[in-house]
């Protein structure tokens, strides 16, 4: 089969730290970690897992700052490399092993790459604590190999397919999942949306575990996937309270009321008006960037995950206000933390999915996300705005890599 292989090195640090800042071509070209590569088939590595014929796999604002080398290196333990990138995957079932009975030969699914004991080969009795109370998606095995075999060797150490040597991403032809990784999808939604269900899990993953209280304003800092994927999951649970979502470019802006924002104001000037709507006053220090005190929004949730965006989580947040971080935040050259004492914050990571409380019962994101879009209808389908075919990977990494000039919010790849 082919996929889109990626490998870190040292010399492929270095030359995204050089090179890269001058030409994209030696961040995505012949001299990147990353390539298109002829792989062998893949095979069921045992009665529970399901062979899936990748139909789209979305590329992610994660995946390109692994590409860039921007993200921190604290996590490159939990993977493991060469790797076939993508862990948003839409696909067909090619075949099920002997114990298989969720899902069928020719049915369309979804998968959830997080890899869980589980997975890995543990026995039902002999969970992490994090698998054990649903949360695989801080599996606390993700450092190690498992015990289950793919070929001669275990099954490799790593958090999730798209960084997992043994288990190819949806940025190939194949992909191999557990049985317990693979839901269904249903005929009414369309392949754009289906394939947004990983994204959509995320945010509905935090929107579940840290909701507003009330009918209290929230803030959404950014205009990505993720962030317009938590404006449509606070909707879709049933929030009725204002929105105010941060995004800088019209079509974005657009998306953004779309899904449910109540209100979209631009970085900057904008954002600081609509803090001073809220009762804030501003202040400036001897020396420093300006602060506020008074009003502020009780609950925020930075979908961008860098430390401008922090930054202004921090300043922008009311006393004792909840900030969810769901961007992939990483090392900060400079971060004031005053006012997490000063004004009492809370402060939330989330990460993934898992099994979630939800309307009495017992669930995984993915199935309600999945319900959620066939009840709400909503046009999520509409984040997709680029396609390629396998083959032009590097067009289509640049394009979501260069977002500002190619207008992309979602792309994906379609082998």
């Amino acid at each position: 089969m082919k996929g889109v292989t990626f490998n870190v090195s040292v010399p492929h640090f270095l030359l995204a730290k050089t090179a890269g800042r001058i030409s994209d071509s030696a961040l995505y070209g012949l001299l990147s970690g990353v390539k298109m590569s002829d792989l062998p088939e893949p095979q069921l590595p045992g009665p529970d897992w399901v062979e899936i014929e990748v139909v789209a796999g979305g590329i992610c604002g994660s995946d390109i700052s692994n590409l860039t080398y921007s993200a921190s290196p604290a996590m490159e333990p939990f993977g493991s490399f060469p790797a076939v990138l993508g862990h948003e995957i839409l696909g067909r079932v090619k075949s099920v092993g002997t114990n298989v009975s969720k899902v069928s030969q020719g049915q369309r699914v979804t998968v959830d790459p997080m890899i869980s004991c589980t997975t890995r080969g543990y026995p039902p009795e002999d969970p992490c604590s994090s698998c054990s109370e649903g949360l695989h998606c801080t599996c606390e095995r993700a450092g190690e190999d498992g015990v289950i075999w793919i070929g001669d060797e275990p099954l490799s150490r790593g958090l999730t397919i798209g960084y997992h040597r043994d288990l190819p991403g949806g940025w190939g032809q194949t992909v191999l999942a557990h049985e317990s990784q693979v839901f269904p999808v249903d005929d009414a939604l369309s392949d754009n949306a289906a394939v947004l269900l990983e994204p959509l899990s995320i945010a509905l993953h935090a929107v579940l575990r840290t909701p507003p209280e009330g009918e209290e304003p929230a803030f959404v800092i950014g205009s990505g996937t993720i962030a317009l994927a938590t404006i449509w999951a606070l909707r879709a649970t049933g929030f009725q309270g204002p929105i105010l979502a941060q995004a800088k470019r019209e079509h974005e802006q657009k998306l953004a009321r779309t899904l449910g924002a109540t209100d979209v104001v631009a970085p900057g000037f904008e954002a600081r008006d609509a803090l001073i709507d809220t009762g804030a006053s501003a202040h400036m220090p001897v020396v420093g960037p300006e602060v506020f005190s008074g009003g502020g929004f009780p609950l925020i949730y930075d979908c961008v995950g860098n430390q401008s965006s922090l930054a202004q989580s921090l300043g922008f947040a009311s006393p004792r206000g909840r900030i969810v971080v769901i961007g992939c935040v990483a090392e900060f050259k400079k971060l004031d933390l005053t006012f997490v004492w000063a004004r009492e914050l809370r402060i939330r990571g989330a990460v993934g999915y898992g099994l979630e409380t939800w309307r009495g019962e017992r669930r995984h994101t993915f199935e309600i996300a999945h319900d959620l879009l066939l009840e709400t209808g909503a046009p999520v389908q509409n984040m997709v705005t680029h396609a390629y075919p396998l083959d032009q990977y590097r067009d289509a990494l640049r394009a979501a890599a260069n977002h500002r000039k190619s207008g992309a919010v979602k792309v994906v790849l379609q082998p």
